[in-house]
């Protein structure tokens, strides 16, 4: 009953023992107690209760007793590190124990050898252990005995064999009320699906285990490591390192197991260095050798020597005596069987390269790279790595980009069987090191059209292939309204001035369960998306556009200047001191967003001249005089690429990638014209300018009159950013238009006041939505305000619209960027919220602040609102990288859609947009801090 319901049968036991039972009960009892104990709380108390049941075996004389509660006392034995008493306890156990009783003792002997690392033992146990169960017909105890060959078989990297084993036990498992064991079963069946590739799998089967434990109230460590070691391949390390340290903190204060305690130190050691804390994982890995070193774990500590060496290394402590160090590891781990021997080879051998050691590299990476032909992904991905270094030696340009690409293929494979994007993008950082290959390869072999497919070749990956779309569950949408209506209670309250702790709590619990349930989304077939072409580059960009890639090789900026049928390569800055100016020029963006601080825009000017000769170098006098697309590294996607001197008065648009520009650029519009104007709550401006682009788009007159631009003929908009050119509107015009609007704030509350007049009922009874028949008809926008801007409607609207507005406070959230929002009448507008979308706006116009702010993950990718929406359908956004003045914003869009007015792109709209705003520091700013990504 204990592992049917624990709480329950420790309630029994101890009531047992109350009433004064004889011996042979008592000894159950305590046995009972012991177990829970040993598994789920304090491993003291569990070794006093096992051997008072021991001792009360003995005195009732039943030798089969005495033998089952030994193999107990031998299993809790080991767990609190007496390795030899616990194998002598289960030598006893093993004599005294006959036919049915001693198969049970095997099998928890064989569990100690899993436990221990020595599988071998391990299996000839718990073969021996299964025919008797069997032959007895004991269900419950065949399908434990199964479970752990399953789990062996997984430690060896028999993965088909432990599926067939894990199908057999849950088959039985169904026969049962073992739900704790139950609960096992779908852990394990999780591990198996992580061991063959299937990430999504693992996590949905994890967490399904983790609420069956939570229902029966039993911590499972076990299950904080796998889950841990499934996100760690997942490129989540930081959320791996974060669960491990609490389930190390919550076994410490219940005096848990120590052998769980080393193997926790060993996954927080992993994930420290992949999250790039190398001091951490030092610390931990030391700490976690010595603990399975006195546990007489051999293949738990030789694997955590293995962590331990990868962390001196990260850590900058590389010496000669590493690689022996390495090797020796190997060597043990490929003696054991272990899947982590090809790690530890290709570990030495990048050790013996960095020290020149040519010989004993190419002995080292030839053995680690015999796992590239089989296994699962990253494990063959280790093999191409090894391979790609072996070709670099021996001077090999083409045997290091075949390697290369045979390794990335791999890893496309593997990224694609994954449905979050999210998981997509921080996948990529497994094929960080033979993305680098190849680029230096490329840069070594003098060709900049090369270098320019490998620099493509793991950029922005995430926005080549088609997303994965959430699933239609019905929890996620519950969780999706409820996280809604919290975060929306949880502003306000603040606003007030009220507690918010509470709900920021259950906020931040919504957030897990929404994320918890997309990172559970399978990807497609595999297939890596669209693959670079030059050809069809430099044919779509033609004689007057250029496109300006920026890779980083060895810290340094190299340009690619693509365009009139050829890629032509210059050298510029460093890329450490090109983020330092950035980060300069976005503090000066935010101070001169507020009216009072004109005196710093001479020095923001300055910076600009700074970053273009560290960004662009000498390419900046070979632009051209036409149009330009930036596709700038991951970490640099806050530059304001306008405030460059060479580019600010040009056609400039940003793209993630040059085949995300392309695949924009051959986006075809929808079909009908449909314009959204969205209008959200707490904006300083009130979103002034959407009911004056409401009036101006044909949308009924406004009761203030407005200042209303011309309607738009349905269809210009939809013009390409390098077809013919309509006639622009008069710069005379716009500048009457701009004036209209004060930024100093002296009549903010005139303008405020119209907004709210402008937000009257337009036929249909609902305030900011056009009368269906009249407005449209007209080609009037549908206009979304007040409490009409409620996130379904929204979300109803935007899907497949020509062109959108929104005028929206945003938030950008670094931790967790898909939580990045909009913040609508009932609450925020999130990432995971567009995703839902059938087809995004064809063009989007996001007017506020940071709306173009990202998360740079994994090799080069960019999570964030942006990112999100040039897969799902958009050719063009228009957004915002710093925090800017909301009044100034109004006259930038109504000059920007005076431009879409007349048929430009985007990009164009934007350039004659800025030079139509008046001239003094806040509206250059302003203009400045919007970019156009995308063609459209």
């Amino acid at each position: 009953m204990v592992f049917a319901a624990p709480n329950e049968a420790l309630a029994r036991a101890e009531g047992l023992l109350d009433a004064a039972p004889p011996p042979l009960h008592a000894s159950i009892a305590h046995q009972v107690i012991g177990i829970w104990q040993r598994d789920f709380g304090d491993t003291r108390l569990a070794l006093a209760h096992l051997r008072r049941a021991r001792d009360l075996a003995a005195r009732a004389d039943s030798p089969e007793r005495e033998a089952d509660v030994l193999a107990t006392l031998g299993v809790a034995l080991v767990h609190t590190g007496r390795t030899r008493q616990g194998l002598a306890a289960f030598e006893r156990g093993v004599a005294r124990g006959t036919g049915h009783t001693r198969a049970r003792v095997l099998y928890r002997r064989a569990y100690v050898w899993w436990v221990l690392g020595r599988h071998g033992e391990a299996l000839e146990d718990v073969r021996r252990a299964i025919v008797v169960l069997r032959q007895a017909d004991d269900v419950i105890w065949t399908a434990r005995a199964l479970t752990l060959r399953a789990t062996v078989h997984l430690a060896l990297g028999a993965v088909e064999r432990a599926e067939a084993d894990f199908a057999a036990a849950e088959e039985l498992w169904g026969t049962t009320d073992q739900e704790h064991d139950k609960a096992d079963a779908v852990e394990s069946r999780g591990l198996a699906a992580f061991r063959s590739g299937d990430v999504p799998a693992a996590l949905r089967l994890l967490d399904e285990a983790s609420e069956r434990y939570a229902a029966l109230g039993t911590p499972m460590f076990m299950l904080n490591i796998r889950r841990s070691e499934v996100m760690m391949a997942a490129g989540l390390a930081p959320e791996a390192l974060a669960e491990v340290d609490q389930a190390i903190a919550v076994l410490d204060g219940i005096g848990g197991q120590s052998t769980r305690k080393a193997e926790l130190l060993l996954v927080a050691a992993r994930a420290a260095r992949l999250a790039g804390d190398a001091q951490t994982a030092v610390a931990r890995a030391a700490v976690a050798v010595r603990l399975f070193a006195a546990q007489r774990r051999t293949w738990y500590e030789t694997h955590a020597r293995l962590v331990l060496i990868e962390a001196r290394v990260a850590a900058g402590r590389g010496a000669g005596r590493l690689v022996a160090d390495a090797a020796a590891v190997a060597e043990k781990l490929a003696s054991f069987g272990a899947p982590a021997a090809p790690e530890a080879s290709l570990l030495a051998g990048r050790i013996a390269l960095d020290l020149g050691w040519t010989a004993d590299a190419e002995r080292h990476l030839a053995v680690a790279a015999r796992s590239r032909r089989s296994g699962p992904p990253l494990a063959r991905m280790t093999g191409w790595a090894a391979q790609a270094l072996r070709a670099r030696a021996a001077g090999s340009t083409r045997g290091v980009l075949e390697a290369c690409r045979r390794g990335l293929d791999v890893l496309d494979d593997h990224r694609m069987t994954l449905g979050a994007s999210e998981l997509r993008a921080r996948a990529t950082a497994q094929g960080a090191e033979l993305a680098a290959l190849a680029q230096e390869a490329s840069l070594a072999s003098g060709g900049p059209r090369r270098l320019l497919v490998w620099s493509e070749r793991w950029r922005a990956t995430v926005l080549t292939a088609p997303p994965a779309r959430p699933p239609a569950d019905p929890v996620l949408l519950s969780d999706l309204t409820a996280f809604r209506e919290i975060a929306a209670r949880a502003e306000e309250a603040r606003m007030k001035g009220r507690p918010v702790a509470a709900l920021e709590r259950e906020q931040r619990r919504l957030e897990r369960e929404i994320r918890a349930r997309t990172l559970h989304m399978r990807g497609e077939a595999p297939g890596g998306g669209d693959r670079f072409d030059v050809g069809r580059l430099l044919a779509a960009l033609g004689d007057d556009v250029r496109l300006v890639e920026l890779a980083v090789l060895d810290g340094r900026v190299q340009v690619l200047l693509c365009g009139q049928g050829r890629v032509r390569r210059f050298e510029a800055g460093l890329l450490a001191e090109a983020e330092r100016e950035a980060e300069h020029v976005q503090a000066g963006l935010r101070r001169l967003a507020h009216p009072g601080a004109e005196a710093r825009l001479p020095l923001v000017e300055a910076a600009g001249r700074r970053l273009e000769e560290l960004l662009l170098g000498p390419a900046a006098a070979h632009l051209g005089a036409g149009p330009v697309v930036v596709v700038p590294p991951g970490r640099l996607h806050r530059v304001p690429w306008a405030l460059l001197p060479a580019l600010r008065d040009r056609v400039l648009s940003v793209s993630p990638s040059a085949t995300s520009w392309l695949r924009a650029r051959e986006t075809a519009p929808p079909s009908g014209g449909r314009h959204i104007l969205v209008r959200g709550p707490g904006l300083t401006s009130g979103g002034a300018e959407v009911p004056l682009l409401a009036e101006g788009y044909g949308a009924p007159a406004m009761p203030s009159g407005g200042y209303g631009t011309q309607a738009m003929p349905p269809g210009n908009h939809t013009t390409g950013s390098h077809g013919p050119r309509a006639p622009r509107p008069g710069p005379d015009r716009l500048r009457h238009q701009a004036s209209a609007t004060r930024v100093d704030g002296a009549d903010g509350a005139a303008a405020e006041g119209a907004s709210v007049d402008g937000a009257a009922t337009l036929g249909n009874g609902e305030p900011g939505y056009p009368a269906p028949g009249l407005a449209l008809a007209r080609g009037a926008p549908v206009v979304l305000e007040g409490d009409g801007a409620r996130v379904p409607r929204v979300l109803r609207e935007l899907d497949g619209a020509a062109l959108a507005h929104i005028a929206a406070h945003g938030t950008f959230r670094a931790d967790s960027p898909l939580f990045s929002s909009l913040r609508m009448a009932d609450g925020p507008l999130i990432v995971h919220d567009f995703e839902r979308l059938d087809r995004s706006p064809y063009r989007i116009i996001l007017s506020c602040c940071d709306t173009a702010r990202f998360a740079s993950v994994g090799a080069d990718e960019l999570l964030g609102l942006v990112t999100a929406l040039l897969p799902l359908g958009t050719a063009g956004v228009v957004a915002c990288t710093a925090p800017v003045n909301d009044a100034a914003v109004v006259p930038l869009m109504l000059a920007l859609h005076k431009g879409l007015d007349a048929g430009l792109s985007l990009a164009e709209a934007l350039r004659d947009a800025r030079a139509a705003l008046p001239g003094d520091a806040v509206h250059q700013v302003t203009g400045w801090a919007f970019s156009a990504f995308g063609a459209a």
